[in-house]
């Protein structure tokens, strides 16, 4: 899962412009992506019709969302902030705000609702005077020219000029934790909550190496036999993972974010080993446990057994589809019990059941904000 830099145009020619531009940024950011880059405002006459002059700017966004859905959703943002489109075609008039696509990275597409790149960027200044301001290098896909090149030989000669006033750009919540781990149950999201966050705040990220594990696959189909090689080789790899990836980072300077934490495996271990076999490895797992970095921050994301359910079934890997209901209940339970009894660190229980943090950006965010403030 990795976000794609997209180049928009935004402008507005009614009533309080910059509010309307500001409203706009603040809605992409909630709704689209991060706002990695925000361009000087500028002011230029209305282009294909009679009207007020507009306010301009370009701005770069960082998103997970494919061509298509960035499109519907800016459509909606531009709906709830008060534009009226006119049903016919090529019909400009005055409006609260107007959103463009102009780049969407370095990908074309040719649709009846959507051309990438903007087929009229290059005689519009109003939109290569601030996208210049914000990538000038950045190369036409098709043209093979940079936006500075097709600035410097646009055959626009409408006048534009740069505004003094300067538009907010969002930010995420402050990350404090030099080492946060993120937990949860089978199912929860906590890999692709972690994979986003790391994108996000340009930090280290570890994951488990679960899809490597021999044993996973003859586990779920006999528990019985394969619970304590199981058990071991993963104990052993998330030892050796931790001890060879956090070592590499100053959990006192440097930012790391971990899908989960060692001491899951004795969690996992209590539910499937008989009471002999779980005795010898909690033996072997204390010994080890010394050894390992400790989190400054533990987040356990806590959801409902029907929703763990729907999750894993949603995601469609073969050899997690007889996962059982008491099962996920036992290792929910098993986590709250380990939550409650443990002295090392600091931990947050977040119930994400309500929350589609992949699916809906906003409740990313709201997530974002408890676990970082």
């Amino acid at each position: 899962m990795k976000h794609t830099r997209v180049y928009l145009s935004l402008g507005s020619n009614l009533d309080e412009k910059l509010k309307h531009l500001q409203n706009a940024i603040n809605a992409i950011h909630n709704q689209v992506g991060n706002i990695a880059e925000i361009s000087s405002v500028y002011q230029t006459p209305a282009w294909g019709f009679d009207g007020n002059d507009f306010y301009n700017i370009c701005i770069g966004v960082d998103t997970f969302l494919p061509p298509e859905k960035l499109l519907e959703k800016l459509l909606e943002i531009e709906k709830t902030l008060g534009r009226t489109r006119n049903k016919e075609v090529n019909a400009y008039q005055n409006r609260s705000i107007d959103i463009d696509v102009i780049f969407y990275g370095n990908i074309l597409v040719d649709k009846p609702k959507l051309t990438i790149p903007h087929p009229r960027l290059t005689v519009r200044k109003f939109v290569l005077f601030p996208l210049a301001e914000i990538a000038p290098n950045f190369i036409h896909p098709s043209l093979n020219k940079s936006i500075e090149v097709l600035k410097a030989t646009t055959k626009d000669v409408s006048l534009i000029s740069k505004v003094p006033q300067k538009l907010n750009k969002p930010l995420l919540p402050d990350n404090p934790y030099n080492y946060l781990v993120i937990e949860g149950a089978i199912g929860v999201g906590k890999t692709s909550l972690s994979t986003l966050a790391a994108q996000d705040y340009n930090t280290a990220l570890v994951l488990e190496r679960y899809k490597d594990n021999p044993f996973l696959p003859k586990f779920y189909k006999n528990q019985s036999r394969y619970a304590f090689p199981l058990e071991m080789s993963f104990l052993a790899d998330r030892y050796q993972q931790l001890i060879d990836d956090i070592s590499q980072y100053n959990i006192f300077t440097d930012h790391v974010i971990a899908d989960y934490d060692i001491y899951k495996s004795l969690i996992f271990a209590k539910i499937t080993l008989a009471p002999e076999e779980f005795a010898l490895y909690k033996k072997l797992f204390n010994i080890m446990y010394k050894d390992v970095a400790k989190p400054d921050m533990y987040v356990y994301l806590y959801q409902n057994t029907e929703r763990l359910l729907e999750n894993i079934k949603k995601r469609g890997r073969s050899y997690e589809q007889d996962i059982r209901g008491q099962y996920l209940e036992k290792i929910n339970e098993g986590y709250l019990s380990f939550i409650k009894n443990q002295h090392y660190f600091p931990i947050k229980i977040i119930d994400v059941s309500e929350l589609d943090f992949i699916a809906n950006r906003e409740d990313y965010l709201k997530l974002l904000e408890t676990i970082f403030n």
